[in-house]
């Protein structure tokens, strides 16, 4: 990209420039999409390592890049066929990066929305990067598409505005430390098997419903310290224990409440039922999550 608008620079300020560093700066544009889409795998694949296929996407690049060098003034100033040939390239380039551009943000939306529910702090700062380099180098494209619609933007606001995304580029990559991690962040470590582990105990044996569980109990199950079980819960569920556990609770008392066999029943069976040892920590617990009490969900319920 600097190559690029390099170019551009020398082409607004410069006279007579040679049009073997026009095509030259086109050619960079066919680099930036291959590796955009490199970078954007190495930074959320564990070791990543590129196939010797992977190279050719830097075929029109190569052939654009090495035909630039036979391209003279006066083929560039007069023939009709430079014209028909820069336009038709010019509309390439562009459709190829968009095309590179659009992939890159399905990795990272596929990859977000893949099996890491439970994102980590360092991974959250990789797709939040992510998304600003790709949004980032979509804004750059669009300033570059229309320079060529008749000047409806100017020639140089391309190279201003690639100067403004860099250096907010540059102060989120400082922001986020993206220097310091890459797609080892992604790989699946013990800490994210353990939690996955919790979460099958949770859904499989209803540990919830033990009014007598506790973290030093769950800890035991999975052959863990209360600390490394605690820290691990904390890590993926963005809560404590107890929130950890009366959060399984309380969806088992709204499904409690939703079944008209059990109206018949207290509020007070009700939270016994989903494992609170008292109503008042059920009635507290309740109004944390769904932001009513226990009885207000259930008259608003019966309404419907």
């Amino acid at each position: 990209m600097a190559f690029r608008v390099g170019k551009s620079v020398m082409l607004n300020f410069g006279d007579n420039l040679e049009p073997v560093f026009i095509f030259i700066g086109l050619a960079f544009l066919l680099l930036i999409g291959p590796l955009l889409r490199w970078y954007v795998l190495g930074m959320t694949i564990p070791n990543f390592k590129l196939d010797t296929y992977d190279f050719l996407e830097l075929l029109p690049f190569c052939f654009v890049f090495g035909a630039s060098f036979f391209v003279s003034r006066e083929w560039y100033e007069n023939s009709n066929l430079a014209i028909v040939v820069f336009g038709s390239g010019l509309i390439f380039i562009y459709l190829h990066l968009i095309f590179y551009i659009v992939i890159s943000f399905r990795l990272v939306r596929r990859l977000k929305k893949s099996q890491y529910r439970f994102q980590t702090k360092s991974q959250k700062a990789i797709l939040h990067w992510l998304y600003y380099l790709i949004i980032g180098s979509f804004i750059i494209w669009i300033t570059y598409v229309l320079n060529i619609l008749d000047g409806a933007v100017p020639y140089i606001v391309g190279p201003i505005v690639y100067s403004i995304v860099i250096y907010f580029l540059s102060y989120k990559a400082y922001q986020l430390q993206v220097a310091e991690i890459d797609g080892k962040v992604f790989s699946e470590d013990d800490s994210l098997s353990l939690f996955n582990k919790i979460s099958q105990l949770m859904v499989d044996q209803k540990l919830y419903l033990d009014q007598d569980i506790s973290l030093l109990k769950l800890s035991q199950m999975i052959e863990k310290t209360k600390q490394q079980t605690s820290t691990i819960i904390n890590q993926y569920a963005k809560r404590n224990f107890n929130d950890y556990i009366n959060y399984y609770r309380i969806q088992e008392a709204k499904r409690l409440f939703s079944d008209s066999m059990n109206n018949k029943f207290t509020i007070s069976s009700i939270a016994f039922d989903a494992g609170f040892n008292s109503l008042s920590s059920f009635n507290q617990a309740f109004k944390k999550f769904e932001g009513i009490t226990p009885s207000k969900y259930r008259e608003s319920i019966g309404k419907k």
